[in-house]
């Protein structure tokens, strides 16, 4: 028998929230609608995110309310403040077009003109879409996958098109993205649609299949890229994970008449067992939440990796993912090398929790893998 919980269900759990004043001394710097800022609250500074897009631009000395709640959890990537309201501004109004909410229901719900809404030049194109026509989906369970992935893409294939949908498993704003942000800018991405409760990319769509309609109609993708933005919720449990929704876009890329590919999330320096070797997320995204067959992309691991991939052969064999699953062994040696060349010339540095390339090889090398398997799809 389970534990008797008879006085504690029905019960809402009173949510954890904390709102400060704080001065703003000085404008660190400005990326797109994103500011980011120094803050100042009793003396104490640290660094916090205005989203201009929602609260309207600061200025240095403004003093204005901010969430620190994920700071004074001591959170990893969600650690940071947040500016909720600008103390100097009596009020704010910002006009666009669109009717689709997003933060639905909370103070900060605002409109957008979602790509399939009556009003978007694109809704009879997507009025009774169904099928995106064989189109390789690379289904993510981390934001860290998202820069190797398109960079081995466009490396191997420079022509190849690539639409980047960002789920609502992490970050919400798709401006909290700099890898996001600089594969745009520099032409390695179509473009960007947000999904779901992600809002402010280039398209805004209501859900992963119209997303993933999207990327192939409107967008013209070759290939659709679905990772949630920076960050991820979990609990250490099979089932308490945004990861999941990695399983879910494995369904969905079928459901359209997509080829699903899974990136595999593997580690060799994850001090935690149940992300040693595969992911227990991927695991039960593979084998609890997809109904549908995916090509897995598992990288040749050879030399100081050799360990690390016996541990991956007797996870696919336990878990019995080859009976489901098509289990494509590719040799990567392309990767690791972009990787360094995009941090050479000023671009972003690859990092999965806080561990690079050279701490994490495997890591990198499973993403590019399943670049190279989609390319083959196409």
């Amino acid at each position: 028998m389970g534990p008797d919980n008879r006085e504690t269900i029905g019960k809402a759990v009173t949510p954890l929230i904390s709102l400060k004043t704080a001065l703003i001394v000085k404008i660190i710097r400005q990326l797109g609608d994103v500011t980011e800022i120094e803050i100042d609250i009793n003396g104490l500074t640290g660094k916090a995110i205005n989203y201009d897009q929602l609260t309207g631009p600061v200025l240095a000395g403004d003093r204005v309310i901010v969430n620190t709640t994920a700071v004074d959890l001591k959170l990893g990537s969600g650690g940071l403040s947040f500016v909720l309201w600008n103390r100097e501004r009596g009020e704010f109004d910002k006009s666009g077009a669109g009717h689709l909410m997003k933060l639905r229901y909370t103070p900060l719900q605002h409109a957008g003109l979602s790509v399939e809404e009556e009003d978007s030049p694109y809704h009879e194109v997507l009025e009774n879409a169904s099928d995106i026509d064989g189109m390789p989906v690379v289904a993510c369970g981390l934001h860290s996958q998202l820069l190797p992935v398109v960079v081995t893409a466009k490396a191997l294939r420079p022509k190849v098109k690539i639409a980047y949908i960002m789920g609502e498993g992490g970050a919400l704003p798709a401006a909290f993205s700099g890898v996001a942000r600089w594969l745009k800018t520099e032409g390695l991405l179509e473009a960007v649609i947000s999904s779901g409760q992600a809002f402010g990319a280039d398209f805004e769509a209501v859900n992963i299949y119209s997303a993933l309609a999207a990327a192939k109609l409107v967008v013209g993708a070759d290939i659709a890229v679905v990772a949630m933005g920076p960050g991820i919720a979990g609990t250490g449990t099979a089932l308490g994970h945004t990861g999941i929704e990695q399983g879910q876009t494995l369904n969905a890329a079928h459901s359209l008449g997509g080829r699903p590919v899974m990136v595999l999330r593997i580690s060799q320096g994850d001090k935690r067992a149940r992300h040693h070797g595969v992911s227990h997320h991927c695991i039960t995204a593979l084998s609890l939440v997809s109904l549908a067959s995916a090509t897995i992309a598992l990288p040749q691991l050879t030399g100081d990796l050799s360990g690390i991939a016996a541990t991956i052969d007797d996870q696919i064999h336990r878990n019995k993912l080859a009976q489901r699953h098509d289990i494509r062994h590719i040799k990567n040696d392309i990767t690791l090398a972009e990787l360094k060349r995009v941090k050479d010339i000023g671009g972003p540095g690859a990092s999965t929790m806080g561990r690079g390339p050279l701490e994490e090889p495997a890591f990198f090398l499973a993403a590019g893998a399943a670049a190279i398997a989609a390319l083959d799809l196409i």
